[in-house]
Order: structure tokens, then sequence, then C-alpha cells
């Protein structure tokens, strides 16, 4: 009768453990589940991100392509703006249609097309570069159209002046 007592309560301590385990595989694959349920509204998400972030940078490099091309037809980036991971860059200069033209210390040349997927956080660095330089731009481009009205008004007015004087002339003398 000892024996039995003995193993009653090893077998059910037994049944406890094995309950203990299963209740935390459970938990483990609960978990599991609960991760990919999350990954895959984080997934579909950056599907949705993406694509309003393809529509935002479109929508960017059409109004550069409209504001650059009469201004400028390329504005150089900071070397110092660019990932190290670009390498050796000598030179820098992004055109109106978004591309990034690299010139290296080697004398190779590269070609970037920021609008490519793959070149977003390049672009996110270029853009964040060229702003200040975009309003030197405009602003040096107001100047001068302010210096042509300057200049035209003051050759206007004394040409008007002497037309009017000259008319008067011929008039006087035609009678």
């Amino acid at each position: 009768m000892t024996q039995e007592i003995t193993t009653k309560p090893n077998a059910v301590e037994l049944n406890a453990q094995e309950v203990r385990k299963l209740d935390k595989k459970q938990i483990g694959i609960q978990e599991i589940v609960d991760s990919l349920k999350g990954a895959a509204d984080d997934i579909g998400q950056i599907s949705e991100l993406s694509s309003e972030e393809k529509l935002l940078v479109a929508q960017f490099f059409a109004s550069l392509l409209k504001l650059m091309k009469p201004l400028s037809s390329a504005i150089p980036v900071s070397i110092s703006a660019l990932p190290i991971e670009i390498g050796n860059v000598s030179q820098a200069h992004i055109d109106p249609t978004g591309h990034l033209a690299l010139s290296f210390g080697d004398g190779h040349f590269e070609l970037k097309d920021l609008d490519e997927d793959k070149n977003r956080d390049l672009m996110i660095a270029v853009v964040g570069d060229i702003m200040p330089k975009f309003k030197g731009l405009t602003s040096a481009a107001k100047r001068r159209v302010e210096n042509r009205i300057k200049f035209l008004s003051s050759v206007t007015k004394e040409m008007q002046k002497s037309s009017d004087a000259l008319f008067e002339v011929m008039s006087n003398s035609e009678k």
C-alpha cells in the first residue's frame, strides 16, 4: 500500500508537469501566431505606404522639373550630405529630372535615378541639401529680373522723353 501511495502522487505530478509544458507550448504558439498577425498588418501598411510614397516622389520630381528647368540645368550637391556608403565622391549634381550625377576620385562617373525605390534614402539626403540652394537660385533669378526692369525702366523713360521731343520737332517742321 505504501507503494501505491507513492506512485499515485508521482503520476499526478507528472500529469501536472505535462499540463504546464502544454500550457507553455500553447502560450509560445499563441505568441508566434500573434507576432505573425502583427507582421502581416505591418506588411499591408508597408504596401499602402509604399504606394503613397511612390506617388509623392513622382509629384515631387514633376514639380522639381517645372521649377528648376528655367533656373538651372543642375544644382550642386554637397559631398558631406551624401552617405559614406556612396564612396569617394569628388563632385555631385542633381538635374531637373531627379538624376544624381556622381564623379568619383578615381575618375569614374555614376548616374543614380533618385526616383527608384532603392535610392529613396539617398533622395532624402540630396533634397535636404539642395532646397536651400534652390532658394538661392530663385532669389538670384528674381534679382536678375529686377535689375533688368530697373535698367529698362530708366532707359525707356529717357527714350520716351527723346522720342516725344523728336516727334514734337518733326511735327512742327512739317507744318
